[in-house]
């Protein structure tokens, strides 16, 4: 992982050197729907450039994504997932279509990641948490042989739950480096 992540900073590197800083903000990591993150961001303590890995991961800034288990939008809510978010946000005016608009898709997205890190504390648990599922994170924090100490992941079993946890974090990594 070491070895990829040194890869697309690299990349990212070159990007700059050949194309520019124009190039690397316009498509590779752009900045899209800002008013709506730095907005829902704030509202729950969340960092932007955080919201925007987490964007550019699960959708890649496509609004009428939709995954193969369901999930929608911008930030992949699924509907059992938003249907929960919408009662806990006390939303009257709820409906599932409502997750393809950008704005409605970031507001539940921001409240949900505030909600996991409330629960899980560590940036990586609940990042791994928005995509496993938080009973899947809770399994494996009290399972010594992913958690050695109950309250940080050490190892994440689902692959694809790992990968995701690295793409994140590398998308934030990066994010942070262009914008701040």
């Amino acid at each position: 992982m070491k070895l990829k992540r040194l890869i697309i900073v690299l990349a990212v590197i070159v990007a700059v050197y050949f194309s520019g800083e124009f190039v690397l903000k316009t498509y590779l990591f752009p900045f899209k729907h800002k008013e709506a993150i730095v907005k829902y961001s704030e509202e729950y303590n969340l960092d932007p450039y955080l919201v925007l890995a987490v964007i550019k991961a699960e959708s890649k800034f496509k609004a009428d994504a939709e995954s193969h288990k369901g999930a929608i939008g911008l930030m992949q809510i699924t509907g059992d997932t938003a249907d929960w978010i919408a009662i806990q946000m006390g939303l009257e005016d709820y409906d599932r279509s409502k997750l393809y608009n950008e704005d409605y898709s970031i507001m539940m997205g921001c409240w949900y990641l505030d909600n996991l890190r409330t629960e899980f504390g560590v940036l990586n648990n609940y990042i791994a948490a928005y995509n496993a599922g938080r009973g899947n994170v809770n399994k494996w924090l009290n399972n010594e042989e992913y958690s050695k100490d109950g309250k940080t992941l050490d190892y994440i079993p689902f692959k694809e739950t790992k990968k995701y946890v690295d793409r994140v974090n590398s998308y934030y990594k990066i994010y942070k480096a262009i914008y701040e």
